[in-house]
């Protein structure tokens, strides 16, 4: 299976969906990532505010915001190599980036309970 590495701009914690007003893409997105780390799929999700060192650390990443700046956000690479920018990807591409079958994608995303997402006063929350 191909490594799937999601590079995000500065968002309030490490998934974007806490607070009293959460993006919806952001919702649908943790929701498939972690479905595709259900399905053994390997991802990781690196925030520009709480991990700037993988973004310092990766040479396309790097030269991508020295290019585009933090406003070309989220960036998607699949082992090393480019392949979104600009939003986040749906489940039906992460699952193809990560080689299953997208023939048996379930219907619809999973939605989170965004109450146990983020406990208001929490250090992790906003």
């Amino acid at each position: 299976m191909s490594t799937i590495a999601v590079f995000e701009p500065a968002l309030c914690c490490n998934t974007g969906v806490c607070g009293d007003d959460v993006d919806r893409n952001l919702v649908t997105f943790t929701a498939d990532m972690q479905w595709l780390k259900d399905q053994g799929a390997t991802i990781t999700r690196h925030n520009l505010a709480n991990d700037p060192l993988a973004f310092a650390h990766n040479p396309a990443v790097k030269r991508f915001l020295e290019v585009a700046g933090s406003a070309g956000l989220p960036l998607v690479l699949v082992d090393d190599v480019t392949v979104l920018t600009g939003r986040y990807p749906d489940r039906t591409e992460l699952a193809a980036w990560a080689g299953l079958d997208t023939a048996q994608l379930p219907i619809g995303a999973t939605m989170l309970n965004l109450d146990a997402c983020c406990t208001p006063g929490d250090a992790t929350c906003c």
